[in-house]
């Protein structure tokens, strides 16, 4: 088994893959106006439509309604990250911060409200984890 991607269920898809590309600076691949996926080395994050979930099962997931999942990305540099998404985005829930397991992460909510980190590993046992599962 493989883990390979998380989705997102929006009431804008447009909207919200064009935040995740100027975030992250990935272009979307875009099968249908209600679906893309930004596609990174390791994972991928798929952005739906609301009018694709009758397709599993009529009212399984509701948009802008996520409490429990951090959608999570390792960068280069956290706080050179922060000082580019604080031209545009909103929401920021907190600046850089050292945390104790060793890595400055950053944490902001979506236009759909869903919590996003951008982190980079700064403790030598943090960057080793990071460098193993890169691998």
């Amino acid at each position: 088994m493989d883990f390979v991607s998380i989705r997102v269920i929006t009431g804008d898809v447009a909207r919200l893959v064009a935040f995740y590309e100027r975030a992250t600076g990935v272009r979307a691949a875009r099968a249908t106006e209600d679906f893309a996926e930004l596609r990174t080395p390791h994972a991928t994050l798929a952005i739906a439509g609301t009018r694709t979930v009758p397709l599993f099962a009529p009212d399984s997931a509701r948009p802008a309604d996520n409490h429990s999942v951090i959608i999570e990305f390792l960068v280069d540099d956290v706080d050179r990250v922060h000082r580019h998404l604080a031209e545009f985005a909103d929401g920021f829930v907190t600046e850089p911060t050292t945390m104790p397991w060793g890595n400055r992460s950053l944490l902001l909510r979506d236009p759909d409200g869903n919590l996003v980190n951008f982190f980079t590993p700064l403790t030598p046992a943090a960057v080793e984890k990071f460098a193993r599962s890169a691998r």
